[in-house]
């Protein structure tokens, strides 16, 4: 599960960055933000895929299971992405609702 876990943080590292890194470039043209992004997830499909073979086929997790941990590391990653690249802190709000989130993950992913 470990393998599956570190390929789902890259994966989701590149996903995030195309979907919001953007934010930062705020001049920069629609269409040229479009192509960057599209550029940028590129290989996140490339470590996305195998990530949910090898966890589903290595690892016994369930289909299920493989998206309820795919949810909680797109959090995690975005936290930190938000923090650092667009310098917004999140909130008491914002960490009750992640602590909930990390429950449904125990919660999902027990056996």
């Amino acid at each position: 599960m470990l393998r599956t876990a570190l390929l789902l943080i890259c994966s989701n590292i590149f996903m995030t960055t195309a979907w919001y890194g953007h934010l930062r470039f705020r001049h920069s043209s629609l269409w040229l933000a479009i192509l960057a992004s599209w550029l940028i997830a590129l290989p996140e499909y490339a470590l996305q895929v195998p990530a949910n073979r090898f966890g589903y086929l290595s690892s016994g997790l369930t289909g299920y299971q493989l998206k309820i941990l795919q949810e909680a590391i797109t959090l995690v990653v975005f936290m930190v992405f938000a923090w650092f690249a667009l310098g917004e802190t999140p909130g008491w709000r914002q960490g009750i609702a992640f602590g909930l989130v990390l429950l449904a993950v125990v919660v999902g992913t027990s056996k």
